[in-house]
């Protein structure tokens, strides 16, 4: 019997959207398996009600936008749905700094090695900085208050996988309506729009400005024949002969309906802890793949993410929930402030709650209410908003990396077996102080007072959006989990292409790194389908 499919890719952001694109347009016959849903513009969530959470736990009743996974002194942020972490991450894409690889990292790879994987994304993604006269008031903010702390030639525009007008500016008339927004097709034949500046960054481009993976790389690879099925949660991997077979659950309404499928060829691409989970499972608890390395679930990293908010108190110099969420940042990845590696970005947030207002009042048994409420729902550079004065600093660094993940008993149900997170911040405490310092200094050189969140302060937790680790590259088995091409040491035709191949912190935004390194392991896929990491 013939199989229908050659590769079952597990999960379509960064690494499963690239790696499913480029094997199917090689000629391999692709499946592609995905936990959330297919999301359309006019499904994102805005209201209170609408399908935000994805829990794992039930997530026939639960699978919205954002999965938040709570462990002891830390929460991880997480993507669910067609495009992965595409679809609520910031759009910034920066390339590695070259030095990142010269140690802990495979000797393969390299950023001469990765620089034209790094082309490849950058021109699929339309990678381009936002217009200098389209800089945000945040990005006002930063630019300032680098300045006068004497960091301004450390001050830039960070590259972002968005569509500009070049025409557009905020002295328009009605400057953020969507009549400004020029509608256009894009590449891969889906429709999109140029930004105008909606804020909406993180929960769903109203115009589809932000080029997530859904709009490119996703309609690349079923062009070429790629099959994607989405609300499929893959539950365990087993060798069948000379494949695998993919045992998951469909959401079918409330149900959840098992079934399974077989290919040659298996790429975990579910993030961080959505593949380290997976093997974690399939290795301990289901032992279908027991040779797996010891260093599964090891040198876990939050790439030291920090958000901090300070308030301002004239809104103007703020003017948050408008703009592009991050547009620009400061690099001090050279080590130059207390030989500590990190680098600060202005972050933001919707102004969520006009958002609701507006999607409630939309129906059209509504519409007389809205009517009446029309000065007060308008979008615009004075829109009601009562967070318009907070800033948010995003930081990031080289963090210690020394997280792991595992699996444990659950004391309320002692049967099951739940992914748990062991992670200390005393190796890395350092980094973070002088990251919490940037982020006060930025904040008082520009008349504003930062507040330090009670996690922090209490529990000494912190909050990643960007998850690395759990499946790190090596040189062998006993060095990771596994090699520089992405394959499982001790299986043949079993790969990792996500951000948990990484050894390590990234320092800045990850999503282009990863990007680039499943080009490459697809890459070579392609060029050498029969090669194994058997070490």
């Amino acid at each position: 019997m013939v199989d229908r499919f050659n590769v079952i890719v597990i999960g379509s952001g960064f690494g499963g959207a690239i790696t499913a694109a480029r094997l199917a347009e090689g000629g391999a016959r692709v499946l592609v398996l995905e936990r959330g849903r297919r999301w359309t513009a006019d499904q994102h969530p805005r209201r209170p009600t609408d399908a935000w959470l994805y829990r794992p736990n039930s997530p026939a009743k639960h699978n919205g936008w954002l999965d938040l996974r709570f462990f002891p002194r830390m929460i991880v942020a997480q993507g669910a749905g067609v495009g992965g972490g595409s679809l609520c991450y910031s759009a910034v894409l920066l390339e590695a700094r070259p030095e990142l690889f010269d140690a802990g990292w495979p000797p393969e790879i390299t950023y001469k090695e990765l620089r034209p994987y790094y082309a490849k994304v950058r021109d699929m993604l339309g990678v381009r900085p936002i217009p200098s006269q389209q800089l945000t008031a945040r990005a006002r903010l930063l630019q300032r208050a680098s300045a006068k702390l004497g960091h301004g030639d450390r001050f830039t525009s960070v590259p972002l996988g968005m569509t500009f007008d070049e025409s557009w500016n905020y002295g328009l008339d009605d400057p953020l309506g969507h009549q400004h927004s020029k509608s256009f097709v894009n590449q891969q034949g889906q429709r999109q729009g140029t930004c105008v500046h909606l804020g909406n960054c993180d929960i769903g481009c109203d115009v589809r400005a932000k080029n997530t993976l859904d709009l490119n790389y996703i309609p690349l690879a079923e062009r070429h024949g790629a099959e994607v099925r989405p609300l499929h949660i893959v539950r365990r991997i087993e060798p069948d002969g000379t494949g695998y077979r993919v045992y998951f659950d469909r959401i079918d309404g409330e149900r959840l309906i098992p079934g399974s499928v077989r290919a040659e060829k298996v790429v975990l691409a579910a993030g961080s802890l959505g593949t380290t989970e997976l093997l974690l499972r399939c290795r301990d608890e289901y032992r279908t793949v027991p040779n797996i390395s010891r260093r599964l679930g090891k040198h876990w990293s939050p790439n030291a993410n920090f958000l901090t908010p300070a308030t301002y108190p004239d809104g103007d110099q703020v003017k948050q929930g408008i703009g592009p969420t991050i547009t620009s940042g400061l690099d001090f990845l050279d080590g130059s402030v207390n030989g500590q590696r990190f680098s600060i970005q202005d972050d933001g947030f919707p102004n969520v709650l006009l958002n609701a207002m507006r999607a409630e009042l939309a129906s059209p048994a509504l519409r007389p209410v809205a009517w009446l409420l029309e000065r007060r729902l308008a979008r615009g550079l004075d829109e009601e908003n009562p967070t318009r004065n907070v800033m948010v600093w995003l930081g990031q660094g080289i963090d210690a990396a020394d997280g792991e993940l595992r699996l444990s008993r659950r004391f309320a149900k002692p049967w099951e077996q739940g992914l748990d997170l062991k992670w200390r911040v005393d190796r890395s405490k350092e980094l973070a102080d002088t990251i919490l310092e940037m982020h006060r200094r930025l904040s008082e050189a520009t008349g504003g007072q930062l507040h330090v969140p009670l996690f922090w302060r209490l529990l000494r937790g912190m909050i990643s959006v960007h998850p690395l680790g759990g499946c790190g590259m090596g040189r062998s088995r006993a060095e990771g989990v596994v090699d520089h091409a992405g394959r499982v040491f001790g299986y043949k035709n079993l790969f990792v292409a996500d951000g948990a191949i990484f050894p390590g912190a990234a320092g800045s935004n990850p999503s282009m790194t990863i990007g680039a390194l499943s080009e490459r392991i697809a890459d070579l896929m392609l060029r050498d389908p029969g090669a194994g990491a058997e070490r």
